[in-house]
């Protein structure tokens, strides 16, 4: 296991040097993409949204389930919401930020959308090392298999992560193992027991995270969130993901059905 550098900061475009990068490795890291106080802005609109989702007694959005947790004094709190640009006006600006939209370009060939209203549109993961988060850590996986679950096969993805918290290498948060987007489907579906597997892997990766900062990676790449080594404040880790999305476009509602893997996921991310 090993901590990888990054000084690559995103601009209205891609270089070269970083599309070259990504397609390598299937995961790229951008600096200083948010500032402090846009940064400051989302976390009091994600706070807004989860108090009026729990005033409310939601417990699904578009047919996906919240993740509920405690904080520290016993309180109720959801570790993870999706569709949250759908819930507020500042979240669902910045998906309109030109330099997200330059990313497409790293589907290529295939023609790329942010799924705003797909998948599970925006989510916020709100990880949390203490005795009452039921969120703490992400087992290793990838993204691709819940299209086969869809009905549909397996297509090109992005998932984007702009990082709300500062969460250095030795401290856990997100390691990958690089170049496996580029792995045969035997090993996409079974080269590791998907959630249920936490185990450090010689070959995976990490980062020094800033808050501000915003991370890609391939959605066939084998990915997890390592737990953190602290407890309570100092390790809380939230993060925006963004679904970078081809193929047909289809949009959830508050119809839509449970996907069946978010029953099984629901039981094992602890």
């Amino acid at each position: 296991m090993q901590k990888w550098e990054s000084n690559f900061e995103l601009g209205n475009s891609l270089t070269k040097e970083q599309v070259d990068f990504f397609n390598a490795h299937g995961v790229i890291v951008f600096r200083n993409f948010f500032s402090p106080e846009k940064v400051a802005l989302f976390i009091a609109e994600i706070k807004r949204v989860e108090n009026e989702w729990i005033s409310e007694k939601r417990d699904k959005i578009n047919g996906i389930p919240l993740k509920f947790g405690k904080t520290e004094n016993g309180n109720l709190t959801i570790q993870r919401l999706c569709f949250t640009s759908l819930y507020s006006e500042a979240l669902h600006e910045l998906l309109q930020d030109t330099r997200l939209h330059a990313l497409l370009e790293l589907l290529n060939p295939y023609e790329g959308r942010i799924g705003e209203k797909e998948k599970d549109g925006l989510v916020v993961n709100n990880y949390i090392n203490t005795a009452n988060s039921s969120f703490s850590q992400m087992g290793w996986h990838t993204d691709s298999p819940r299209d086969l679950f869809l009905g549909q096969k397996i297509l090109p993805m992005l998932n984007v992560g702009i990082h709300l918290d500062t969460c250095l290498f030795e401290n856990g948060g997100l390691r990958v193992l690089p170049d496996t987007h580029r792995q045969n489907l035997i090993k996409l579906l079974f080269g590791k027991k998907y959630f249920i597997d936490h185990n450090d892997d010689a070959r995976e990766v990490g980062y020094d995270i800033f808050s501000g900062d915003l991370t890609v990676h391939d959605g066939r790449l084998w990915h997890r969130v390592k737990q953190s080594n602290l407890t309570g404040e100092a390790s809380r880790r939230r993060v925006m993901y963004v679904p970078i999305v081809t193929g047909k476009y289809k949009p959830k509602t508050e119809k839509s059905k449970t996907p069946f893997y978010h029953l099984f996921t629901s039981r094992v991310n602890r």
